[in-house]
């Protein structure tokens, strides 16, 4: 089979940053690298946060990689961060800065487009160099076999392309991932969901309300009784001049709440505590939205399978524990070990032991002790039962818990801004609502009455606003069962649908026939922002669009 086809030494998919990464080291490395990227330009597919980390213990950062990418790529340092614990209108704050600077050379703000397109432009050339290249508007759609083993992929644009390794960094929802068995969309607990807007706000407006310099930036995280009870929580990054504002909350509990993504990003936006910093007048320029694995439960021990090797998010490298949010990172270093690994496999003339020195170097850098932390199973394994869950909120909203709470008073501050205790946090409504709605209670400032002066875009207006290139003809999704037990939850999980909304992807129906009465769920792609969601919650075949085709994010 290897003489039919065209043959690369390794293919890297998806140029977000695990696979520039994966492909610049490739390079130095002297290995003839074909990086195929789905989007019309790299970083047109992908969402984020967005906060990028250089830490101190990791054996590859962005920076060391790409020269001029903090200068280049990047929109802001962030150099203060701030915790704020909500509660109706009282809101305490604490400052974290300490946990966000642990173990961190540096932290910048970033948008994905413009971080991802510099990048790319960098990886093409370097990889040029070694005779491969990076092409655009390719869709990678599975892996090609012969007599069992992988030898390349397949894709939608180009015939079968062969290859002696390949390093899969395509993503959350990962075909290659899924395509090899190494990856599941099975269980809500293991994933996170991501809505995001990106607001127009002057630079000079920025210094000025954050209280920064130019050449600095502010981080805002938010949680308690703002999100209907949601596990989770919001934020706020200072780009150059707009600002990154989502929310993310475990899957299975916004299912659970039956709660609907936008409206939980409305009532951050229109909180008066962020009236102040948004001002007067209000434009978004994207709404978007991202699955994120969470790695403590979807971070692959072993993330590879013959010659496929697993990076980024396809991989399930998404660590956020407590106020600990790191992602892109943890890619970067990924992607550069997975080229280490094969060019040393190859070097000994062992290249099919290229995934097991990928693990274990994942596992001798410390990378596994921070996605699968320890703390956290020791934590869970009796925290995350129910009955403890009631006992401990009861105790927190007690009298005796409350006058606890005020005793401790700004000390608490310095546990939110502990390593230790946030790698520990388990996934409950505790530190998520109950804990952090008390603590404003009691300890909150009230801010001014009445709404901010927010009025954000209907979901109508924000969907309208996106940049799609419909498939005509070839749908990405199709509803296996469309009864409403068996899909019903899309209808408003979906950051694009909603109750009575018809202008989103999922819509509930009543169907009468003869008499008798049926809801069901009806499907229509062309809104869809690809986060994936829906593979999750409903049963569905989910695929990616063809490369170039959904919809293309500017911002990212």
């Amino acid at each position: 089979m290897s003489d039919e086809y065209e043959h690369f030494e390794a293919i890297v998919v998806g140029a977000g940053p695990g696979g520039a990464a994966a492909a610049a080291a490739l390079a130095e490395y002297g290995v003839e690298t074909l990086v195929l990227e789905r989007g019309v330009e790299a970083g047109s597919k992908n969402v984020s946060g967005g906060l990028i980390y250089a830490e101190e213990s990791a054996p590859y950062t962005v920076d060391q990689l790409f020269e001029g990418f903090r200068e280049e790529a990047s929109e802001r340092p962030i150099t203060e961060y701030y915790l704020h614990n909500v509660a109706g209108n009282q809101v305490k704050t604490f400052d974290v800065t300490r946990l966000h600077e642990h173990d961190t050379a540096w932290s910048d703000a970033v948008l994905r487009r413009k971080m991802d397109s510099w990048l790319a432009e960098r990886v093409h050339e370097k990889t040029s160099e070694v005779g491969g290249g990076l092409l655009t508007d390719v869709r990678v759609n599975g892996l090609l076999r012969d007599d069992g083993e992988i030898v390349g992929v397949t894709c939608d644009e180009l015939d079968p392309i062969t290859a002696d390794v390949i390093i899969a960094a395509d993503g959350v929802n990962s075909e290659l991932a899924r395509d090899a068995r190494l990856m599941d969309w099975e269980r809500p607990d293991e994933w996170f969901q991501g809505v995001k807007a990106v607001v127009d706000v002057p630079a000079d407006a920025i210094a000025d309300r954050f209280g920064v310099d130019d050449d600095e930036g502010a981080a805002h995280l938010f949680s308690g009784d703002l999100f209907e009870g949601v596990r989770g929580g919001g934020f706020l990054y200072t780009n150059e001049d707009s600002l990154s504002i989502g929310t993310v909350f475990h899957l299975d509990s916004l299912v659970a709440e039956r709660a609907e993504p936008h409206e939980l990003l409305d009532a951050l936006l229109t909180h008066p505590f962020l009236a102040e910093w948004l001002g007067d007048e209000y434009h978004e320029r994207e709404y978007a939205a991202k699955l994120v694995p969470d790695s403590k439960k979807a971070a692959i021990p072993s993330p590879h399978r013959g010659r496929l090797l697993l990076v980024g998010d396809a991989a399930g490298q998404m660590q956020a524990q407590g106020p600990i949010i790191k992602g892109m990172n943890h890619a970067v270093t990924a992607g550069a070990l997975a080229a280490e690994a094969y060019a040393q496999s190859k070097a000994r003339g062992s290249t099919e032991r290229a995934g097991e020195r990928y693990a274990e170097k994942l596992r001798g850098e410390g990378v596994m002790k921070k996605l699968r932390p320890a703390r956290y199973r020791a934590v869970s394994a009796l925290g995350e039962r129910d009955a403890v869950t009631g006992v401990v909120d009861s105790v927190l909203q007690s009298a005796v818990g409350r006058a606890g709470l005020r005793a401790v008073g700004d000390r608490l501050g310095r546990l939110y801004g502990s390593p230790f205790l946030a790698m520990a946090v388990p996934d409950t409504r505790t530190p998520y609502v109950t804990l952090p709605t008390v603590i404003a209670e009691e300890l909150g400032d009230r801010v001014d009455d009445g709404e901010g002066a927010v009025e954000p875009p209907s979901l109508e207006e924000r969907i309208g606003a996106l940049t799609y290139d419909t498939d005509v003809g070839n749908p990405h999704i199709a509803l296996v069962d469309s009864s409403y037990e068996a899909s019903g939850a899309a209808v408003t999980a979906c950051p694009v649908s909603a109750r009575g909304f018809g202008g989103g992807c999922y819509r509930e129906e009543t169907i009468r026939t003869n008499g008798d009465e049926e809801r069901v769920v009806s499907l229509d792609t062309q809104p869809c922002v690809e986060c994936g969601t829906c593979a999750i919650v409903a049963d569905t075949e989910w695929q990616h669009p063809r490369g170039g085709k959904g919809v293309e994010f500017k911002q990212g």
